[in-house]
């Protein structure tokens, strides 16, 4: 009888990719709270759903916006079965490495490489200013995702290494924070530029 209502439990619990179990994420910056979403689904495809008004990608999963930037590249648009699996396999290589859930690494990486403060050009009289602005969280949560995503393109593009195996470490280092990574290198180089245009 307990068996019964134990395998009743994990049917109903859903796993991303039958693997990782989305409860046990937790997102530490509060701002971006709103705008990481993290409902579990099995794979990470919502057929478009979310598609139709300005800001409803906040309530897409985090990961299938991963997958979606990913897919924004010369070699796999409109590929998403092939970006899904090299998220996957990532996200294994994350596991062994770590022992960390892989969705609350890239949680991590996300909050690490969204940019706080960035310029803007005012103008005046004819004379271009730049000023520095506060960086809202969407904005953060597109901008990291975009700085990841570059960084794995420039790093497994024409090389021995596998996308997967690239994606793995840029997501590992920018959990960590380390500058060795690309993103957050041009989240420093970003913020840095906010700071003199202050």
């Amino acid at each position: 009888m307990v068996e019964a209502a134990e395998a009743g439990a994990e049917q109903s619990q859903q796993l991303l990719f039958n693997r990782w179990d989305m409860s046990e994420v937790e997102i530490r910056d509060p701002s971006l709270a709103r705008y990481v979403n993290l409902h579990a689904m099995i794979v990470p495809h919502s057929c478009g759903k979310l598609v139709g008004q300005q800001f409803n990608k906040s309530n897409m999963l985090i990961v299938e916006r991963l997958i979606n930037r990913m897919m924004q590249t010369e070699n796999n648009t409109g590929k998403k079965e092939l970006t899904i699996r090299i998220v996957r396999d990532a996200f294994e290589i994350v596991n062994k490495k770590t022992k960390k859930n892989p969705v609350q690494v890239l949680v991590d990486a996300v909050a690490n490489t969204g940019p706080r403060e960035e310029t803007v050009r005012l103008k005046y009289g004819g004379i271009n200013v730049p000023k520095s602005v506060d960086t809202a969280p969407q904005r953060r949560v597109d901008t990291a995702l975009r700085f990841i995503t570059g960084g794995v393109l420039q790093a497994s593009h024409k090389k021995k290494r596998s996308v997967s195996e690239v994606l793995a470490d840029e997501l590992i280092a920018a959990a960590n924070g380390d500058t060795r990574s690309y993103a957050v290198s041009k989240k420093e180089e970003r913020e840095r530029i906010a700071k003199a245009a202050r």
